[in-house]
């Protein structure tokens, strides 16, 4: 049996980058609405699955023509599994004796069909695209940890190949989640493309619960730190919502600077900043994007993260709380 610890990336490459633009996009921190004092809904940046035309459309291609056959694998295969994302709605609906059971059923079955983390919440503003709608009330939010000694390889293939296999694989539990709440007559829908669609699955994850936003701009659960990937379930399935929790992620962000000091290029921010009228943690997209296209989609900040350190996250939430509390 191994022995849990936190995670050193070895040798990272440096920021330097054999590809540029010949004629520079508006800044992407500009279009996320880096120090905008106002609230507007997200635009697509970088990741769009191809639905409409980005400021960074080139880089992104480029990503994706350069991603070698095992990690292309995975993508082919999530992209072909996601053809039965939506169907046929059974004519007869199943009803439930209230909202608090039919969220019980639906979270059960998440769980047999693989998901380690799920959490239920409304379909809001927040969580959809600017310009995009969904014709579905209710999210459910499914996270699934990765192979941790296989994400010691960051920010190598190795440890890409693994991100990807857990995106299909929690995808594959969205689609057969979504099925079923379709055969009992309500109409549902898979979101399972690693890629930005309609939905922004962290905002759904940590309303529903699932976590609450780390320094590095990602979800840290309670059981897994952020060594987690996330799917959703869009349906009109009235269910018993779930509410954003404490685990003392603040706690240790605030004083933590492992992720900063392990970033290559410098992306991470120290302090929160204001975010389409928000004070919340942000990543500095026009550092971070390229060198995520260099090294096949890096993660060091989230394995590096004191909390994804398996089995600690537990104590360490209670420690914090204990401490704040105290």
């Amino acid at each position: 049996m191994t022995t849990p610890r936190r995670i050193t990336p070895t040798n990272p490459p440096s920021p330097e980058y054999a590809f540029g633009y010949r004629h520079q996009p508006r800044s992407g921190n500009e279009i996320n609405g880096l120090g905008e004092p106002d609230y507007r809904q997200p635009e697509h940046v970088f990741h769009n699955a191809g639905t409409e035309p980005i400021e960074w459309q080139a880089l992104d291609d480029f990503f994706g023509n350069i991603s070698p056959w095992p990690i292309l694998r995975h993508v082919v295969a999530n992209a072909w599994q996601l053809r039965n994302k939506d169907g046929r709605t059974a004519r007869h609906r199943v009803t439930f004796d209230d909202e608090q059971s039919a969220a019980a059923e639906m979270k059960e079955r998440a769980r047999t069909l693989g998901a380690e983390l799920v959490g239920i919440t409304h379909v809001t503003d927040e969580s959809l695209f600017a310009g995009h709608s969904v014709p579905y009330t209710h999210a459910i939010s499914l996270g699934l940890s990765m192979d941790r000694e296989e994400m010691a390889h960051v920010p190598q293939q190795r440890a890409a190949v693994e991100v990807l296999r857990v995106y299909r694989a929690i995808s594959r539990t969205a689609i057969r989640l979504a099925r079923q709440i379709r055969s009992l007559g309500w109409p549902a829908r898979a979101y399972g493309n690693p890629n930005s669609t309609d939905v922004l699955h962290i905002p759904l994850a940590v309303s529903a619960g699932l976590g609450q936003l780390g320094k590095h701009g990602s979800v840290i659960s309670k059981e897994f730190g952020s060594n987690v990937r996330l799917a959703a379930v869009l349906t009109t399935l009235p269910m018993a919502t779930d509410q954003p929790v404490d685990i003392g992620v603040e706690d240790l962000c605030r004083k933590c600077r492992r992720c900063v000091v392990d970033c290559p290029p410098g992306a991470i921010f120290d302090e929160k900043q204001l975010v389409r009228g928000a004070e919340k943690w942000y990543v500095d997209f026009d550092k971070c994007i390229p060198y995520f296209v260099k090294t096949d989609g890096c993660a060091i900040c989230i394995q590096v993260c004191p909390w994804s350190v398996p089995g600690r996250g537990p104590s360490l939430s209670d420690q914090l709380l204990a401490k704040r509390n105290s």
